[in-house]
């Protein structure tokens, strides 16, 4: 299969069950989900512990781009060996790797799209490089700080804020343009569009 076939494999990064879904570290999933709803496909459960979804994104024409959703099922710090699995089954090129992720140096609601870099103590990031090397791209999901003194992995693990909440279906709605934009008209029309 030639590089030009190969679908795009758009991760979200998050944990699987009911009791993680509205968290923080969720909103690769929450990203892909409503990636999935616009594309009309149903999650359907994988032999690479995942569940994903086959579709395609963009206008008709060139533009038009294969994609892979998908939604590891093994917790955040092993999302390497599922990407991994799904990379090999799809023979999916790394530069069309796309991990959706919630990140805490960025404030709550911004977008920052790039591609390779540190995991920057994201568990889901380093479990994939470790797999996959750095240089997929990231649709990186402002989540802020944790208030006072809280612990990070509290933070993370606590679903959205009622304030946040207020914004969130925007926030979702606007990552996922960023992700179509990215896989249709290339890194850097999406970053000069969406990184903010």
């Amino acid at each position: 299969m030639s590089d030009d076939a190969a679908p795009w494999l758009i991760v979200g990064l998050g944990n699987p069950g009911a009791e993680y879904a509205g968290n923080r570290h969720n909103v690769g999933f929450m990203v892909v989900d409503l990636l999935a709803e616009r594309i009309r496909g149903k999650f359907k459960a994988h032999k690479a512990r995942a569940q994903v979804v086959e579709g395609r994104v963009g206008p008709p024409g060139p533009a038009n781009r294969r994609v892979v959703l998908a939604k590891p099922m093994s917790f955040m710090n092993l999302s390497g060996g599922p990407v991994t699995a799904l990379r090999d089954f799809y023979k999916v090129p790394v530069d069309r790797i796309v991990a959706v992720h919630d990140e805490l140096d960025i404030d709550y609601g911004t977008l920052r799209l790039k591609v390779g870099g540190g995991d920057n103590g994201h568990n889901g990031l380093k479990s994939m490089t470790k797999s996959l090397g750095p240089d997929y791209h990231r649709v990186r999901c402002g989540i802020g700080r944790p208030p006072g003194r809280m612990q990070v992995a509290d933070f993370v693990l606590k679903d959205f804020s009622s304030t946040e909440r207020k914004d969130l279906d925007w926030f979702v709605d606007r990552a996922a343009d960023a992700v179509e934009c990215l896989v249709t008209e290339g890194l850097e029309r999406a970053q000069s569009a969406y990184n903010s």
